[in-house]
């Protein structure tokens, strides 16, 4: 199982980076952008999840636990927001909408990096 989850949280990695860097880079969030935060989203929690499973007693409410945690809350909030944006066509939301990407993306690579920091340190 721990195979699976280190792709999938891998995928997340992959995905959330190339869609919020895409969208930066393109200076205006798309719907492929929101696709591929979804995405992302999906193999954090699925990665996530495993882990979770695989540790024993599940959630623990340490550093990593409490940044993984707010992590994909972050992410969650993120792609509805990009849903809605989207939804509403809001241009000046569009053209904007990268600074809150990055914040989250920079956030989420915390429990990342500290997940696989703690894990090498076993």
């Amino acid at each position: 199982m721990f195979i699976y989850a280190v792709i999938s949280i891998t995928l997340a990695l992959v995905f959330y980076t190339v869609g919020v860097w895409s969208e930066k880079l393109q200076g205006e969030l798309k719907n492929w952008h929101l696709y591929v935060f979804w995405i992302g989203l999906i193999f954090d929690t699925t990665g996530t999840t495993i882990m979770s499973k695989i540790a024993q007693g599940g959630f623990k409410l340490n550093f990593h636990g409490i940044t993984g945690l707010l992590a994909i809350l972050l992410m969650l909030f993120h792609a509805l927001w990009a849903t809605i944006v989207l939804i509403r066509h809001d241009q000046k939301a569009k053209y904007k909408f990268h600074k809150f990407s990055i914040l989250v993306w920079l956030i989420w690579l915390i429990p990342f990096v500290s997940g696989t920091v703690f894990a090498m340190a076993k």
